[in-house]
């Protein structure tokens, strides 16, 4: 798995060698992201509350149209899950309170990016994720309370995700995005349950 990673983003990186450098720019960004599952496959698991963790990774920007249409791959470590409530304990976890179900990510979006006006874009695109973590934490504010589930867990190793949002890069490179990500791929093979992200982070080109 982690060798696919790795092509997948040499490829889409070594893509931007083939044009000329002074068009293409890369940067680096980082963020909040609230996630949960959405769905009704699971019984217990309807709307579960959301986690409040991060996102991390490296960008490139690639012109097609000066300054109207471009091409954004990224390679995200973009960590997932839901908070497990009270309820979901009691029936399905012997854990204590402020417990989170962490399924974290290795995500590669490519994103077409239309310019509204100067500075301000939309963006929209497939979302390739690969699974690299999943744990029960029951204390996930210390260090310590993590319970490895990814050998006896059903979750797939892979999703295919979509990815829209709205960015504002300033002339200096800075820039701040928000983005939602719903996995169109099940989350556990063959029940409707998907992973339902929000982000919102900043980032710098250079």
């Amino acid at each position: 798995m982690k060798k696919s990673v790795l092509i997948i983003a040499l490829a889409i990186f070594g893509v931007t060698g083939m044009k000329a450098q002074e068009f293409v720019q890369f940067g680096i960004k980082g963020g909040a992201n609230f996630s949960t599952f959405t769905g009704d496959g699971i019984q217990g698991f309807e709307d579960p509350d959301s986690r409040t963790s991060f996102n991390v990774g490296v960008l490139a920007e690639i012109p097609l149209i000066e300054d109207r249409f471009s091409i954004q791959p990224e390679v995200l470590y973009s960590a997932q899950g839901f908070d497990i409530s009270d309820d979901q304990q009691d029936n399905i976890f012997d854990v204590d309170d402020n417990v989170e179900y962490q399924l974290d990510y290795i995500s590669v979006p490519v994103l077409a990016k239309i310019y509204l006006v100067d500075g301000l874009s939309v963006e929209a695109g497939p979302s390739f994720n690969f699974k690299v973590n999943e744990e029960i934490d029951n204390a996930p504010l210390q260090d310590g309370g993590d319970t490895d589930v990814s050998d006896v867990s059903a979750v797939q190793d892979f999703e295919i995700a979509g990815a829209a949002g709205l960015e504002y890069k300033f002339n200096n490179g800075f820039f701040i995005q928000g983005r939602y990500t719903y996995g169109f791929s099940d989350v556990v093979e063959d029940y409707d349950v998907h992973n339902s992200v929000f982000q919102a982070g900043i980032g710098f080109f250079f």
